[in-house]
């Protein structure tokens, strides 16, 4: 079945009690035992299981392919979680990408968490150094591409090649290219996670977080021991909403997609702009490796003004359609600066400005570009 088709349909089916084609949202937290003591609903407690987060599960891990979803309160939550399972074999170090989400080198450095695994971190798109790396003891190789902030492509394939034979486990963060442009277990991955606060939420309205096993093994029981008696999980609002989001997957990252090209191809020709980094230009380095392992390139992008700091937070002030604001994967366009929101351990450059694309017409967002352009001197 078609990943269009099982982002509508796997999980649920219309409701037994009323016929209601759109799933009730199940708020008790507590179920009705039988006589004999036992739960023929399969439902005891709710936060062990849910009837909308079971059915949220169901759909994601249909979706990536794997064998089992399991989703936290926050893509944070989903994150830590995967690290803290890792089993006790495996040695207590990280290998990360030098461009990636910033929160997670916040989890490591502001929690104990950050003492509990050595780290190491090495640029992904340079396959002999992520094959030095791997030649000390790895648990976990975590990869995310389209990077943040910097829309690094890795090869996942070659990487988790490399990961395998050193043993590691092998982690792609999807959240940038969902799993309607990109499949990770199909190049190699062992788990998946997303932020589906984003774009499989994709209307700003929720904070939710998971993780897919490829095989319901023990990833996949350490992983729910941890939802279940650690506690971080979404509420059945939540997970109503992400499911509700899913449904129009498809149909949204298409228009994504769409309006992200035309803006990468405006900014790519446009005087004020020294860069632009977005996989789907044919001079971005990726582009070969993302063409063959994505779909479509995403709808996320970002680019550097001529200047430096100044300049970028001039040219984001002036917008007027597209919104200053964090996050990402909604229906509105969103910028940011993301040196000053990462902090002093930023590795994005002080001129560079990330875009989320939505899903206002291609030609408005790149008038609203065009003109608050105009405020950098063009040179004579």
């Amino acid at each position: 079945m078609h990943p269009e088709t099982l982002a509508i349909h796997a999980g649920r089916k219309s409701d037994q009690a009323t016929g209601a084609v759109t799933a009730p949202i199940h708020l008790s937290t507590t179920f009705e035992r039988a006589a004999d003591g036992s739960f023929p609903s399969g439902f005891e407690y709710s936060r062990d299981d849910n009837p909308n987060r079971r059915m949220l599960e169901t759909c994601l891990a249909a979706l990536e392919g794997g064998e089992e979803a399991i989703v936290f309160s926050s893509g944070m939550a989903a994150i830590t979680a995967v690290i803290e399972s890792l089993p006790p074999e495996h040695p207590r170090r990280l290998l990360l990408p030098d461009d990636m989400y910033f929160g997670i080198r916040s989890l490591l450095n502001e929690t104990d968490l950050g003492a509990r695994f050595d780290r190491a971190v090495v640029d992904m798109t340079d396959l002999d150094a992520v094959e030095a790396a791997c030649a000390a003891p790895t648990g976990i190789v975590w990869i995310e591409t389209p990077s943040n902030p910097l829309l690094k492509i890795v090869d996942i394939s070659t990487v988790a090649d490399i990961a395998h034979r050193a043993g590691a486990v092998v982690v792609v963060d999807n959240t940038w290219a969902t799993p309607l442009l990109q499949r990770p277990f199909e190049l190699g991955a062992d788990l998946i996670v997303h932020a589906l606060t984003k774009y499989i939420g994709g209307h700003s309205d929720l904070m939710i977080g998971g993780v897919v096993a490829r095989h319901a093994g023990r990833h996949g029981a350490a992983l729910r021991a941890a939802q279940k008696h650690k506690g971080a999980i979404p509420s059945p609002f939540e997970c109503w909403l992400a499911l509700r989001g899913m449904q129009s997957l498809a149909p949204r990252m298409n228009a994504h997609c769409s309006n992200a090209m035309a803006i990468a191809k405006f900014l790519s020709g446009h005087p004020a702009v020294s860069a632009v980094h977005y996989p789907g230009l044919p001079d971005h380095p990726g582009f070969g490796i993302a063409s063959e392992q994505m779909t479509a390139f995403g709808g996320m992008l970002s680019f550097e003004v001529k200047g430096g700091r100044a300049e970028a937070m001039k040219v984001a002030a002036s917008l007027k359609l597209i919104t200053r604001a964090t996050s990402l994967g909604g229906t509105h366009s969103l910028i940011e600066h993301r040196a000053s929101v990462e902090g002093p351990e930023t590795r994005a450059p002080e001129n560079l400005l990330r875009l989320s694309v939505g899903l206002e017409h291609a030609q408005d967002l790149v008038a609203d570009l065009q003109e608050a352009l105009e405020c950098i001197p063009r040179p004579s």
